[in-house]
């Protein structure tokens, strides 16, 4: 089995799965992706990190407007308190980099400012939600960097737990908030990650038309997958990949502090018209 045929054949969960002939090292390179929560104390080092921040920058951005900020968090202490407002997630701790990600609209603040112009549009849900699109297409092109550069990384979506929080640790201005963190480092080789797999492509891909019937079958293919991957983990998963997801959107208690996430943003100073 090739290295395309093992790569596809993990990320679906599926050996019999067949990889398509379309492929390209940068393709192989995000197949390999795994969340790593285990890391050696080795730090990253600063043309580590410049390296993975340009590739961020070479992201796509809407208009132009450059709405995203990253904070690089190397101080021990910092961690640690990051780690605490994050649910206690011990890899925030012990990972040697932790990137927060922001949706900045700060920056075009000023610049209307500085040019003496309006800024009402600032005000609005649109520019947010542009702001935290634009954060995500950078932090994905910096992951893939990371990976590429032997370095792992896992997605700590917690950072929005207690946004005000994590604002003032980090000494963020009105109108700048974290939308998610990033630990980095070397994978420690002594408890490794494996590839988890995700839904056939029939569950996402729709051709010409959306189909909510059509994803059923693919839905209970990743539930069989899911189930072989917890026991191959010894994970103590209860229910289906199913049963989990709904369990996730249960309501309010399910969101871990998020369901006041409206609130948090209009004290930051988006007001989300």
């Amino acid at each position: 089995m090739n290295e395309a045929q093992e790569l596809f054949a993990a990320r679906y969960g599926d050996p019999a799965l067949a990889a398509p002939a379309a492929w390209s090292e940068a393709i192989a390179q995000q197949l390999r992706h795994r969340s790593v929560r285990a890391f050696l104390p080795d730090p990253v080092s600063d043309d580590e990190l410049s390296a993975i921040v340009a590739a961020a920058q070479s992201a796509s951005s809407s208009s132009n407007l450059q709405a995203w900020s990253v904070v690089a968090v190397r101080d021990k202490d910092t961690r640690a308190k990051l780690a605490e407002l994050a649910a206690g997630q011990q890899q925030v701790a012990e990972a040697p980099l932790q990137l927060v990600w922001l949706a900045d609209l700060a920056r075009l603040e000023r610049l209307t400012q500085l040019t003496q112009r309006p800024g009402a549009a600032l005000d609005y849900f649109e520019m947010f939600l542009v702001a935290a699109v634009d954060a995500a297409l950078a932090a994905q092109n910096a992951a893939v960097a990371a990976e590429s550069l032997g370095l792992g990384i896992v997605y700590i979506g917690s950072m929005r737990d207690k946004p005000q929080e994590v604002a003032e640790l980090l000494g963020l201005p009105p109108k700048v908030v974290a939308v998610f963190g990033m630990c980095v480092g070397r994978p420690d080789p002594a408890r490794p990650a494996d590839i988890k797999p995700r839904p056939p492509q029939s569950v996402v891909l729709h051709r010409e038309r959306y189909s909510l019937p059509a994803q059923e079958p693919g839905i209970e293919a990743y539930n069989a997958a899911m189930a072989r991957f917890y026991e191959q983990q010894k994970m103590k998963v209860h229910g289906t990949w199913a049963v989990h997801s709904s369990k996730r959107v249960a309501g309010p208690d399910s969101l871990s502090g998020r369901d006041r996430l409206v609130e948090a943003l209009r004290a930051r100073g988006f007001a989300l018209k």
